[in-house]
């Protein structure tokens, strides 16, 4: 029998922060079997940086500028390097949640999950690959940069497409770290960005790029995609993950421990206990 994927096109351009709550809430719900089943989510910032939860700021970006261009800096829950988006991206972002136990998780996000987006690149006609394990390459170019988690028993791949994107405003915004452990061993296409609006033989338009993902997702993973929209309850959590932390400079800037959010843990945990019914 089939199994279905759900495909969420939700998004909240304008209130960056907000979009990245909720990036964290629909993860947390399918984690907690509230929801049925694996999630696809397509959608954009209209200008934002967003940082890996692991990295200083300060190495990544040019914070003057940011804060002289009110383009606002958050942190994301996976880690990996900064990334900018505006609405030349297209981002996605995959969870599942494994009926059986996955012996090599991060081998599976960086193979089986990527591929959705590899297949996806292919149906527009170009011919992608994979560098560093989680950049996407055309022709010696980085189109895509790709951050994943295992927190709360799921599979979660996110990445953002640079379709048609700002690439003065990106280079002028992040910096290339240097002298960093995690530089080491880098192949520097990492940071040899282009669009794939300008690879392409024909144009494709964000509709488009957006159909193609969804089925790129339903090739790989053996499924049938639908759309949905968003629970009240996935909007309840990205509300208090909003206050709680997203829109904390602490949480933005600063690299602080999850520990510092225990109480925002139990509140989330504490209202998804009683959403959830057994299968």
């Amino acid at each position: 029998m089939l199994k279905h994927l759900r495909v969420l096109l939700f998004e909240t351009p304008d209130d960056p922060l907000f979009n990245m709550a909720f990036e964290e809430a629909f993860v947390r719900v399918r984690a907690a079997g509230i929801v049925k089943d694996d999630c696809l989510r397509i959608w954009r910032n209209s200008k934002a940086i967003v940082v890996g939860y692991l990295r200083n700021v300060a190495d990544e970006v040019n914070v003057e500028l940011a804060r002289k261009l009110k383009v606002p800096i958050i942190r994301r829950f996976t880690g990996g390097g900064a990334v900018y988006h505006d609405l030349g991206n297209v981002n996605y972002s995959i969870v599942v949640k494994p009926e059986e136990k996955i012996e090599k998780p991060i081998d599976y996000i960086y193979s089986k999950l990527l591929s959705g987006v590899l297949i996806a690149l292919k149906k527009l006609g170009v011919n992608p690959y994979v560098e560093n394990i989680n950049d996407i390459v055309v022709e010696n170019r980085k189109v895509s940069g790709t951050a994943a988690t295992l927190f709360w028993d799921i599979l979660f791949l996110h990445g953002s497409l640079l379709v048609n994107a700002n690439l003065n405003m990106l280079r002028e915004l992040l910096k290339i770290p240097k002298n960093k452990p995690y530089t080491r061993k880098i192949n520097p296409v990492k940071y040899r960005v282009a669009n794939l609006s300008d690879l392409l033989k024909t144009k494709a338009s964000m509709r488009e790029v957006i159909e193609a993902l969804i089925s790129g997702y339903e090739e790989a993973l053996k499924v049938e995609a639908y759309l949905d929209k968003p629970l009240k309850l996935e909007l309840k959590i990205a509300e208090i993950l909003y206050k709680g932390k997203y829109l904390r400079t602490t949480w933005n800037t600063e690299r602080c421990s999850i520990l510092e959010y225990k109480e925002l843990e139990e509140e989330i945990n504490k209202i998804l206990s009683k959403h959830y019914t057994p299968y």
